[in-house]
């Protein structure tokens, strides 16, 4: 099935993509992508209250599910297409899933970036055989510049949600995962442009009517939620989940979704943040904002979940680890074991030194001090000292707080913004 057929099937048709197109993909792409697991995890239901499944499509190759859909849709072209090649507008995950196995099968690769896509993702998508081409500020130029070159040179354009071919590649994720787990009645599923979940949500409702499917956004982003609800919400921002920072969802997904998706739930910075921290504490895993979109739903709404058979797909692992460490050291400030304590003292000899003392009888460790004498609003004789220090949990950092009060030192906690 062509995507020009799909689109021009009626909305509410249920041949817009089927089990059987998943089962088709799921046999061409066998052998070639990781058959990966899916495992209860004992400690998340327990936070959660939910009966939560994960899947970790963060063990791929490329570390992420993109490759079943470009790898199903290369399996696709002619053999005149792949002589003369494809072509995408990626600065992600889709590059580097098309790349590693465009190049596999000989198929020549050209990916089309923003000049601003940070250098690792160059070279990361060089590495498995793609040609990077840079051009344009952000991805909506770079997508004008590939479909561009896809004309002046004949190339095949792969896009990386919108096309029947690759959301049928997708949908062998829930295949997996629901022969995996057959207990599992709830899907919570990452939506960018929506490939996924109409992929995984087709499979779904096939095998259980009843199943429920919630999709996720980014507040930041909540370009589907948008679509589907009739609204015009803003998009755009600095977000963790860039993966799934998409402006213009697809129009193919948006028609699968809109009669297979039971709601889209909008999930802060702050949820996807703690949702990380606590797949890499708990499960040991490393997945990027877009990965932990789920277990971030389902920490931010969970009177929807309790008690619910949840699965959860650890859509991607690529994730900046100078980003990675940010995101580990803000949750240890959230949760008390690192703070930043404001102090002001008088300018005097053992000032300092009165104050450390209570941090030793308190057996909280000292990390950094700063002193302010200048840019304050202090009397001269007056300095604003911050101490940043670890802590064993919560507990224990208010009961040197409360000391130092008690002492006659003003103290404030510098919050995280």
């Amino acid at each position: 099935m062509t995507q020009t057929d799909a689109l021009d099937k009626p909305t509410g048709s249920h041949e817009l993509l089927t089990i059987d197109d998943v089962r088709a993909a799921a046999g061409r792409i066998e052998g070639s992508v990781v058959r990966t697991p899916t495992t209860h995890s004992k400690t998340l239901s327990q936070i959660t209250g939910a009966n939560i499944w994960l899947k970790f499509e963060n063990l791929q190759f490329t570390a992420a599910y993109k490759e079943r859909g470009a790898l199903n849709k290369l399996l696709l072209l002619t053999q005149e297409q792949r002589d003369r090649g494809v072509i995408a507008a990626s600065a992600g995950n889709h590059s580097q899933g098309l790349s590693y196995h465009g190049t596999r099968l000989g198929v020549p690769v050209t990916i089309v970036m923003p000049r601003t896509t940070p250098m690792v993702k160059v070279i990361q998508t060089e590495q498995v055989g793609g040609k990077v081409v840079l051009e344009g500020e952000n991805y909506d130029e770079a997508y004008e510049c590939a479909r561009s070159m896809e004309k002046q040179l004949g190339l095949t354009f792969v896009h990386p949600f919108d096309d029947p071919d690759v959301a049928a590649g997708q949908g062998t994720v829930a295949l997996e995962m629901l022969a995996d787990a057959p207990e599992i009645d709830t899907l919570v599923v990452p939506i960018g442009g929506g490939g996924l979940l109409s992929g995984m949500g087709t499979v779904a409702k096939a095998l259980n009517p009843d199943i429920k499917l919630y999709g996720v956004q980014p507040q930041l982003y909540p370009s589907m939620y948008s679509r589907l609800n009739g609204e015009d919400l803003p998009s755009g921002g600095d977000t963790l989940a860039e993966g799934i920072a998409v402006k213009i969802p697809g129009t193919f997904t948006a028609q699968v979704l809109e009669r297979l998706i039971d709601e889209i739930v909008l999930v802060d910075e702050e949820a996807l943040e703690r949702a990380l921290a606590l797949l890499l504490q708990i499960e040991k895993t490393v997945v990027e904002g877009a990965g932990a979109a789920g277990l971030a739903a389902v920490l931010a709404y969970p009177e929807k979940f309790k008690g619910r058979n949840v699965g959860l797909v650890l859509s991607g692992g690529n994730i900046d680890t100078r980003l990675l460490a940010n995101v580990l050291l803000r949750d240890l400030a959230r949760s008390g074991r690192l703070a930043r304590l404001r102090i002001f003292l008088q300018d005097r000899p053992g000032a300092l030194y009165k104050v450390m003392h209570e941090f030793d009888a308190h057996h909280v460790n000292i990390l950094e001090i700063y002193h302010q004498r200048i840019f304050t609003n202090l009397p001269a004789k007056g300095l604003v000292t911050d101490i940043e220090c670890e802590a064993r949990d919560r507990e224990q950092l208010m009961a040197l707080i409360g000391a130092l009060r008690a002492k006659g030192y003003q103290v404030s906690e510098v919050e995280l913004n």
